[in-house]
Parts: structure tokens; C-alpha cells; sequence
């Protein structure tokens, strides 16, 4: 697997319009502090570490949906291994005028993109969720 968070993000949004209560990715800390965002925002119901089968360890996300619709719109990969897109803290870009959030991976650590401008603090635009 080249690009893993991709596959985090893919199985996101694969989960949410199949509508399944659980989404399970190989762990990461990078994915662990992605989940964490998405809670913090509303948009995942819950996360946990497991273990698979094998005694792998495995990330747990519990979906959220409200009124039969799933909360996670659209999640989609900005940034990848091919083509990586950094921006200062003044051009992180608003996700739909606000109504989204873009993750940026910083110095200080994974933000959303508020908090950015808020910090003062740029890196690498993960990914876009509305």
C-alpha cells in the first residue's frame, strides 16, 4: 500500500454510504489523530483500538449517521505521495465556506483548518470532510 491514509479516507467514505456502523483500518497514529478530529467535529460517533485476528493492531471508527444520513458527505485526499500541497496558515483553503473542514498535517501537529489560522500555523493539507 502506497498511500495509507488514502485507504483511511476511502474506507471512510465507503462505510458511510454503505450505511455499516463500524469502519475497521490497520492502525496508525497519524489515522488515530484523524479519527480524533472527526469526533471532535461531529462526524464519526466514536474510535477505538482493537485487534484483528491475527493480533494486528486495528483502528475502530463507529459511524455516525443523522436521520438515516450518514454525517461524512464526502471525505477526499488532497495531498499524496505523487503530488504533496503545502499551504501557509493565510491560504489554507475554507472547506464550503466553512461548512467543511480541511486537516493539515503541522509542526504543532494535526489541525483542522481553523485552528491553523487561529495558530498561525501552515503544513500539509491532508484532506478535505463535508
Amino acid at each position: 500500500m502506497t498511500d495509507p491514509i488514502s485507504d483511511f479516507t476511502t474506507r471512510l467514505r465507503n462505510a458511510s454510504q454503505a450505511r455499516l456502523d463500524e469502519c475497521v483500518s490497520p492502525h496508525s497514529t497519524l489515522k488515530a489523530a484523524i479519527a480524533a478530529i472527526l469526533k471532535a467535529e461531529g462526524y464519526v460517533s466514536d474510535f477505538r483500538d482493537g485487534a484483528d485476528e491475527k493480533g494486528h493492531k486495528t483502528l475502530i471508527v463507529k459511524m455516525k449517521y443523522v436521520d438515516g444520513a450518514p454525517a461524512i458527505t464526502a471525505i477526499n485526499r488532497t495531498s499524496t505521495p505523487g503530488r504533496r500541497i503545502y499551504a501557509a496558515y493565510s491560504e489554507v483553503p475554507r472547506v464550503l465556506n466553512g461548512l467543511g473542514i480541511a486537516i493539515v498535517s503541522t509542526s504543532k501537529g494535526l489541525m483542522k483548518d481553523a485552528d491553523c489560522r487561529r495558530n498561525k500555523a501552515g503544513g500539509e493539507l491532508i484532506c478535505n470532510v463535508w
